[in-house]
């Protein structure tokens, strides 16, 4: 399977060379040709933690997961300058998308890369390439960090893609080409409940480095996971270890979350890590820039102003719908968060002197306001190094998930699932009049809704939308049987021997 196998820690072993002349066979170090091999790595405590590390980078390569998120669902379109414009996401907006996507292939590429990384370490955990064991404090823990990683990106897969090829134990290679076959998602979802199983068992509470895996994240996305599975159940008893140690809270300031002032703060649970300090750009890869390409692409196209204004211009890319901004209701402190009407924006403000390019195509007069792109949150190839870390899994997020599992688990528990819908919908509004009473399936009714005005924008949405089975009823074009999952990329069918999902 060539597609999968993306440069990942190719190593070149050299074992024996032939003299000629001779006809002799002597011993070869590679060494002597300054050439290194895979018996170089992990040999050290410092190997060990830096390669962990590079299992963490592919997740910044699939950030175009959050915008599809949206995108594909009725929360958001795909705008931009005509209809060619980012033609793969232009495609999955409108519902004609093929196996041939180049946005779906990343995607695939990406989670592949990263597990790769991860099927490595765990390839030499006992010992390294050259049969040494290398013990060190803390390494259990950092393995911990490993097995949850493996899992975000099988999950991340399933949810796009369904049955996904399922390997664990070593790279995948060139070799392999055509040998590994696609599992069923009940299997991949073994695997993934298995590793944040093993995550939980060894992470600590607390992570000195902002941004490193914690016990809390592992326990939270295993919660999502099973609510994913319908094991109502048994996601409120995980999710409900993340809610009672009162490790989280719910930030006062919904908006404040989104600067770079509130990243990783006391609602963080998981975010993925992005930065600008050493940039650099690669725009014919998936990997592109150190930062977050998706800031660029929801940014007002052409904006200018006073240097007071504090936003810089985009591609008018990822544009929220006026089916979105409507659906919040007066007092809902969320809406303005997640929404900027730019126009309204620009009479508010007559001092910053405005001007900007009306988005071309599928206009809707909106913007991603939590993901906007800010003056001097980027550096070096700009488009490609914002440094906004993605918000993954959110404390508000958790209370919502437990409150979906108490009000669909075999013995239901409405006033559990009440009182942590209320904690987001008080924050939301800054009082208790706005409390929802209700039980039953009107109480589940509206904890869906809540997870759209809450979560909005930072791609859940149409995940939620087809795991609850609203999907058809509520995106214009989504055909049942069909669009629940997207297309394995064309390459692996035709190189690797995939079979294609339904209808595609």
């Amino acid at each position: 399977m060539k597609t999968l196998f993306i440069k990942s820690l190719i190593f070149f072993v050299a074992v024996v060379v032939s003299l000629s002349s001779c006809k002799k066979w002597i011993d070869y170090d590679p060494h002597d040709d300054f050439r290194t091999t895979e018996l170089d790595y992990l040999k050290s405590e410092t190997d060990y933690r830096t390669m962990a590390i590079s299992v963490y980078s592919p997740l910044q390569w699939i950030n175009q997961a959050v915008v599809i998120g949206e995108i594909a669902s009725d929360n958001a379109v795909s705008g931009g300058e005509n209809a060619s414009d980012v033609l793969s996401l232009q495609q999955i907006d409108d519902y004609t998308h093929t196996p041939n996507n180049s946005a779906l292939t990343e995607l695939w590429q990406a989670a592949y890369e990263g597990i790769n990384r991860a099927n490595y370490m765990h390839q030499y955990k006992g010992a390294n390439p050259a049969g040494q064991v290398v013990d060190f404090a803390g390494k259990e823990a950092l393995y911990g960090e490993v097995y949850f990683l493996r899992a975000y990106y099988y999950f991340h897969l399933v949810k796009f893609f369904g049955d996904v090829p399922l390997f664990t134990d070593g790279r995948l290679d060139l070799s392999s080409s055509g040998t590994l076959q696609r599992a069923a998602k009940a299997d991949v979802y073994k695997q993934i409940e298995k590793d944040l199983t093993a995550a939980i068992n060894v992470l600590p509470a607390v992570q000195v480095d902002k941004g490193r895996v914690t016990k809390y994240a592992a326990q939270a996305l295993l919660g999502k996971v099973y609510l994913y599975q319908k094991k109502y159940t048994e996601a409120a008893a995980m999710l409900e270890n993340v809610i009672t140690p009162g490790a989280f809270s719910l930030v006062s300031n919904f908006a404040s979350m989104f600067l770079a002032s509130g990243e990783n703060g006391p609602e963080s649970v998981f975010e993925i890590q992005y930065t600008n300090t050493s940039p650099y750009y690669n725009w014919a890869g998936y990997n592109r820039g150190q930062g977050n390409y998706a800031v660029q692409q929801c940014g007002v196209r052409g904006l200018n102003g006073s240097a007071a204004m504090p936003y810089a211009s985009g591609w008018s890319t990822n544009l929220p719908t006026q089916n979105l901004a409507a659906a919040y209701t007066a007092g809902d402190q969320r809406k303005a968060a997640t929404i900027l009407d730019i126009e309204a924006y620009k009479a508010a403000n007559p001092s910053f002197n405005i001007t900007y390019q009306v988005a071309p195509y599928k206009n809707t007069g909106l913007y991603n306001q939590k993901y906007l792109p800010r003056k001097g949150e980027t550096s070096g190839q700009i488009e490609l190094n914002y440094l906004n870390n993605f918000r993954i899994i959110r404390y508000a997020d958790v209370l919502l998930m437990a409150a979906e599992a108490n009000n669909k688990a075999t013995t239901p528990n409405d006033a559990k699932a009440q009182g942590y819908l209320n904690l987001v919908r008080r924050r939301a509004f800054g009082d208790n009049a706005h409390d929802v009473t209700s039980t039953g399936t009107a109480l589940y009714d509206a904890i869906l809704n809540e997870r759209r005005l809450e979560l909005a924008m930072e791609g859940d949405r149409f995940f939620d939308l087809v795991r609850t089975g609203q999907a058809a009823s509520k995106i214009t074009g989504f055909v049942t049987g069909k669009h629940e999952v997207f297309p394995i990329p064309l390459r692996e069918v035709e190189i690797s021997g995939l079979t294609q999902n339904n209808g595609y």
